[in-house]
């Protein structure tokens, strides 16, 4: 097996990497991937592709991310080695795709508008 290129994107992130078979090293970044997101939940966020399909330590990734913050990239790359698996092996796309990892969230920040306080939030009325 060659390397498997992909892209997966949520809010402002955007996570490339390439995988292929080896140990199971992760390296975002340049770092180890427990170096970049230190936080335990962020690391589970990272594995759960792997997780749901039985391939924890099977791959060796190599992960490109920028913009968002360390949640966003989180997400952008658990979804950059879901679609990476599924390249990898057609079978694996009704386990990744019902937790949802193959879905691109499309939510972002709305943008503040002329005349608010943010985005949505009005300056406080005073009748009196």
């Amino acid at each position: 097996m060659d390397r498997i290129n992909t892209i997966g994107r949520r809010k402002t992130a955007i996570s490339r990497i390439y995988m292929s078979a080896g140990s199971g090293a992760i390296s975002v970044n340049g770092k180890d991937y427990k170096q970049y997101f230190p936080t335990e939940v962020l690391q589970i966020i990272l594995n759960q592709p792997f997780a749901t399909v039985n391939g924890v330590g099977g791959y060796d990734v190599k992960v490109n991310v920028r913009g968002g913050g360390v949640a966003g990239q989180a997400e952008a790359t658990r979804m950059a080695i879901a679609r990476a698996l599924v390249e990898l092996n057609a079978e694996f796309r009704p386990a990744l795709k019902k937790e949802g990892f193959l879905t691109r969230d499309s939510r972002m920040v709305e943008r503040k508008k002329p005349g608010r306080k943010k985005a949505r939030r009005r300056f406080q009325f005073s009748k009196r």
